[in-house]
This record gives C-alpha cells, structure tokens and sequence, in this order.
C-alpha cells in the first residue's frame, strides 16, 4: 500500500505545500522541490517520476502549474 500523496494549491507566494500520509512536508517551488520531499519520506522518485506519477493527488492544477511569486 502507498502513502497517500498531496500537492496543494498554489499559494500566494507561489509555493505548494506538499503533505505524505498526513504530514506536511514543507512548500515545494518545483518538481525538484517535490521530489527532494518524497525521497526523505523514503519513496525514491525523481522529477520525471513525480510529474508522471498517478500516485499523486494535484489540487488546483498539474505539475506544471507553479506560479512566479507575487
């Protein structure tokens, strides 16, 4: 069974909060940021892995939505 895996919304900074099993992680700029995340919650993906993964729940927009900071 796999983790439960978050990606949030935008935030006004431009960042999303990235949340595994119930815990936040931290906020994530890109994929690199979400990926580095992932790894440290021990589940090996790199930045292709994390934008193809079905295992992802992306709210209020894809991987390629990452807005510049206001």
């Amino acid at each position: 069974m796999s983790k439960p895996i978050t990606v949030y919304q935008p935030s006004p900074s431009g960042g999303r909060r990235v949340r595994v099993d119930g815990e936040i992680l931290g906020l994530a700029h890109d994929l690199r940021d979400v990926a580095a995340y992932l790894r440290r919650a021990g589940l090996e993906m790199d930045e292709d892995d994390v934008a193809a993964s079905p295992l992802i729940d992306w709210r209020g927009g894809g991987p390629g939505v990452w807005p510049a900071p206001w």
